[in-house]
């Protein structure tokens, strides 16, 4: 018993859509930061495995020439990893003067783990963090609106991360679904009929679970 019991306090958090993001403060390439910051904005939070690392560098060179394009969404980003912020300040100067690419959005050390845990990134037992890479999308009310994850040899697509967050922020003002492979201006899908009587209100022919509409 003692032994299950103390591999269940090991067993890492498991955050969920729809629950609040943890909080914290921490320091950054851009000064002291807290998530409390962030609300009333949109923010995509995530991690990497390590600083100097390839996939990890694609990734933040890809970020930083999307920023605008996240801005225009009333989206901010934000990066973390457990290297110290020292390696962030050498790393993000050494992308500037390597690839011409200056990265703007803060990057928080965690060296001690602290926030991955909180997230779930990392189980207590734990010595790096050298297979995280997760998104959170977390709306401006500090509530996780999604999670994706990537194994530490695959980087992310910046543009599908765009588009989610367009997605997520479409479906909500427009109190509809979102199909396969939607972009902006693509007709949206309205929630299926929810009881008898709704569904005998239905056009003739028409689909009472899949019904298109233009946003």
């Amino acid at each position: 018993m003692d032994a299950m019991n103390s591999k269940q306090q090991d067993a890492p958090v498991a955050l969920r859509l729809n629950d609040k993001a943890p909080g914290f403060s921490a320091r950054s390439t851009a000064g002291e930061v807290s998530l409390s910051s962030y609300r009333g904005r949109w923010l995509l939070f995530f991690s990497h495995p390590a600083d100097f690392t390839s996939v990890c560098t694609s990734e933040f060179i890809a970020l930083a020439k999307a920023q605008e394009k996240f801005a225009r969404l009333d989206c901010d980003l934000l990066g973390l990893s457990v290297d110290s912020l020292y390696s962030h300040v050498a790393w993000l100067r050494d992308i500037e003067h390597s690839f011409g690419v200056k990265v703007r959005f803060p990057l928080i050390e965690d060296s001690a783990m602290v926030i991955a845990r909180a997230y779930g990134m990392l189980d207590s037992s734990s010595e790096n963090s050298g297979t995280v890479r997760a998104t959170y999308v977390i709306d401006p009310e500090g509530v996780i609106r999604a999670i994706v994850w990537y194994p530490m040899n695959v980087g992310r697509s910046v543009e599908e991360l765009l588009r989610l967050v367009e997605a997520l922020q479409t479906s909500e003002r427009e109190c509809a679904l979102t199909p396969e492979g939607w972009h902006p201006g693509d007709a949206l899908v309205e929630p299926a009929a929810a009881s008898i009587d709704d569904a005998e209100q239905m056009a003739e022919g028409q689909s009472w679970y899949y019904r298109e509409r233009r946003a």
